[in-house]
């Protein structure tokens, strides 16, 4: 049994989880250090939260929270750490109060810190004058925004989040973020799955996740970095017919569509530039604009563990 690095709020070590013949995670080791948030996308994600909260034993691996054995102590664990699902357990036909007294009583919260803690919470959360609602009739943010304040009213040292802002609002995401960017300041270690690419920008690192397996863990800056080849930006009047036109030409690494744009990565922007423009004019595509642009991290999860022709 392994020691977890100094500074170090989790450790997990060679997990690996199998459903019958599906492999969902294949050997995943990750040190997470106090105050950083990490965020894991890609096939595995929720498998890898649930055996970080101590719900899911893996097959094989270990996992430790700070001086606590999650696999041999899993309950332990739970004191220690909150674990807010892609659905979190509200109860819709209790009111915003009494979903948090439930899971203040259900950690063993004191019932005076409980009302403190509550309404620190609320008041980050921007609930206040929501505290008697039913949970039900509250926006798909507010609900979000409740979970996590049921999810914080122990004051756990560890948050994950798996997919918290799914189907959010674009304001109550701001909002969210906030909160967690708050959290972090505070020396809470933040864990959390998202499928928007600008949230992931956020993260302090970034796992990048296919089949199972981290294919990179790094800062997003540095993960541009080690995108392999150069990006050029292609605007022009029909982007499907710039992407297609590109897909499988020598010298192009990936062609990726962008609202409005087409993202193209070459092995050399200086000499495969000019080959572009004869090939776009080859192919009456007209007006086509192309200028070097830098990598979102969208362009390097597709480069690193995508297809390179995504469309």
């Amino acid at each position: 049994m392994s020691t977890t690095p100094p500074g170090t709020a989790i450790h997990a070590h060679a997990l690996t989880r199998s459903f019958g013949a599906v492999h969902a995670v294949r050997g995943i080791s990750i040190d997470i250090a106090r105050g950083e948030i990490v965020g894991p996308d890609g096939a595995g994600k929720t498998t890898i939260m649930r055996m970080l909260a101590g719900v899911l034993r893996p097959d094989s691996g270990e996992i430790r929270l700070e001086d606590i054995d999650v696999v041999a102590a899993p309950e332990r664990a739970k004191a220690a750490l909150s674990y807010m699902p892609q659905r979190f357990g509200l109860y819709e036909d209790l009111s915003v109060a009494e979903n948090i007294s439930f899971y203040g009583e259900l950690f063993g919260v004191p019932r005076k810190t409980q009302r403190t803690r509550s309404d620190q919470l609320l008041e980050a959360a921007g609930l206040v004058s929501f505290r008697q609602r039913l949970a039900g009739q509250l926006s798909g943010g507010m609900k979000q925004k409740l979970g996590l304040v049921c999810a914080l009213i122990h004051t756990p040292r560890v948050l994950l989040l798996d997919e918290p802002t799914t189907g959010v609002d674009p304001v109550s995401r701001r909002d969210f973020w906030e909160i967690l960017y708050n959290l972090r300041e505070s020396g809470v270690t933040i864990v959390l799955s998202t499928a928007y690419m600008d949230e992931a920008e956020r993260c302090s690192r970034l796992a990048l996740l296919h089949a199972g397996e981290i294919r990179q863990c790094d800062t997003p800056a540095r993960l541009k970095q080690v995108m392999p080849g150069a990006l050029l930006a292609i605007a022009a009047p029909d982007p499907r017919a710039v992407h297609d036109a590109l897909v499988d030409t020598p010298g192009v690494l990936g062609v990726l569509l962008m609202g409005d744009r087409v993202h193209v990565r070459v092995d050399d922007a200086a000499r495969r530039t000019p080959e572009l423009i004869v090939r776009l004019a080859g192919k009456t595509i007209e007006h086509a604009t192309i200028a070097p642009v830098e990598p979102g991290i969208e362009d390097v999860f597709v480069a690193l563990v995508g297809s390179g022709s995504a469309a």
